[in-house]
């Protein structure tokens, strides 16, 4: 796509961990030689961000090469005038050339506002690029600085923006006006757009070590209102998350929102007894519902959508959502299913996904998303995402892998699953 390298970047802890060493050493001298950061292309600053900062820090802390701190430096340092607007606030879908500074918004960003899912997923590389380079500005676009010499007054930052704006039954809608720091329409989604907003939030808090009680306390309000207004069950007895727009429940629930299981399992294990135990179960429930969307389709893999209405369940009713593009939040939650409850069925699931991915999805050149989960000869859409490599073979691998490879004691994953050390005294990546 728009993105240069993006597989390449994106695989290159993948490879690395999978001790694929011809392979790996191709992709880093892909990036010495070729990975240029000044040609005028553009891309949107959350993909950039996330797919290009997070792949090449990753990749320096499990391998010490400094050519993957640099490149990462660079491109943060590129991404800075982004943050140019009243409230600090990043405009939204920014297209970016990191050529020449500018940014301008996506035309489906609603009305030139700011999506929560972009703005919200930069604490975790942010963070680790203001560690890296000693230069706090990262660190200051993203979490709560008081005002000073490189953040003047006036300039707000992203958490102290969302922590004044009213939020809608404690909900955070996935619009906002990066001019004026309020909401710009009233939609709620754990899915698209909102997702990674939320995961970072309890992620902030353990890449801390625990010391990030602010992230901490946003997340659990957070959870609190979707635990009260948005988690449903079924008149099958399956458990989803609804999406909310302006007060009005849509019964369906995105693929990208079963990341969700995961997320809320992970929470629970550092949670207060009562907590822990119901949100174990919450992420149990979920994760249980999104198998349930992979095993009711003919290809045994799950579409982009499915709903809970007019009789169907766990099924896309429209055409539309029937699509697998070999996305990798159901395997990322039986990840952290498994780690955390060693249950054997999580394994078993896993190797479902693997035998449907051989069986419906391996072309020639590699793995192809298709076009309808429902039928058993589908139609191929001829892409390889580069999420697939960074995330939906890595969380595979992992499920199968002893739980010291990359132990989440020691490494949090960021939203592509790249993995990023806690800030433990004395580890040493």
């Amino acid at each position: 796509g728009g993105l240069r390298g993006a597989t390449v970047i994106d695989a290159l802890d993948t490879l690395y961990i999978m001790e694929l060493e011809e392979e790996f050493q191709e992709a880093k001298e892909w990036v010495e030689k070729s990975f240029d950061l000044n040609v005028n292309g553009e891309a949107s600053l959350f993909e950039v961000n996330i797919r290009y900062i997070g792949g090449l820090l990753a990749t320096y802390y499990l391998t010490g090469e400094e050519v993957f701190k640099s490149k990462a430096l660079e491109l943060g340092e590129k991404l800075l005038p982004a943050f140019n607007t009243p409230t600090g606030i990043p405009r939204g879908g920014s297209l970016f050339s990191p050529c020449s500074g500018m940014s301008w918004s996506w035309g489906w960003a609603s009305a030139g506002s700011s999506i929560l899912a972009e703005f919200g997923t930069l604490h975790l590389e942010f963070l680790h690029l203001s560690e890296l380079s000693g230069n706090p500005v990262f660190a200051e676009k993203a979490s709560n600085p008081q005002p000073g010499p490189l953040h003047p007054p006036g300039v707000m930052n992203i958490r102290r923006v969302l922590n004044r704006v009213e939020k809608p039954q404690g909900l955070y809608p996935n619009f906002l006006s990066p001019v004026t720091g309020s909401w710009v329409q009233h939609h709620v989604s754990i899915g698209g757009l909102g997702d990674s907003f939320y995961e970072y939030l309890i992620k902030s808090w353990l890449m801390s070590d625990k010391k990030d009680s602010e992230a901490k306390k946003m997340y659990d309000d957070a959870l609190e209102a979707i635990e009260k207004h948005l988690v449903k069950k079924s008149a099958g007895g399956l458990t989803y998350i609804a999406e909310w727009r302006g007060g009005i429940l849509d019964h369906k629930m995105g693929h990208l929102a079963c990341f969700s299981g995961g997320m809320i399992a992970l929470g629970a294990e550092h949670a207060a007894e009562e907590r822990r135990q119901r949100h174990m179960e919450l992420a149990a429930e979920i994760t249980s519902t999104c198998h349930e969307s992979y095993t009711r389709s003919d290809t045994k893999l799950g579409p982009e959508a499915f709903r809970f209405d007019a009789g169907s369940e766990a099924t896309a009713t429209r055409l539309s959502e029937r699509y697998y593009i070999l996305r990798p939040e159901v395997v990322e939650s039986y990840m952290y299913l498994w780690r955390l409850t060693h249950d054997p069925k999580y394994r078993h699931w896993g190797w479902e996904v693997v035998q449907a991915l051989e069986k419906h999805c391996r072309v020639e050149a590699g793995f192809s998303g298709i076009r309808d989960v429902y039928t058993t000869t589908p139609t191929h859409d001829n892409m390889q995402q580069s999420f697939f490599l960074a995330e939906t073979l890595k969380y595979l691998y992992l499920l199968f892998c002893e739980d010291d490879v990359l132990s989440l004691e020691d490494w949090v994953f960021n939203t592509e699953a790249h993995p990023l050390p806690i800030n433990h005294t004395d580890f040493k990546a």
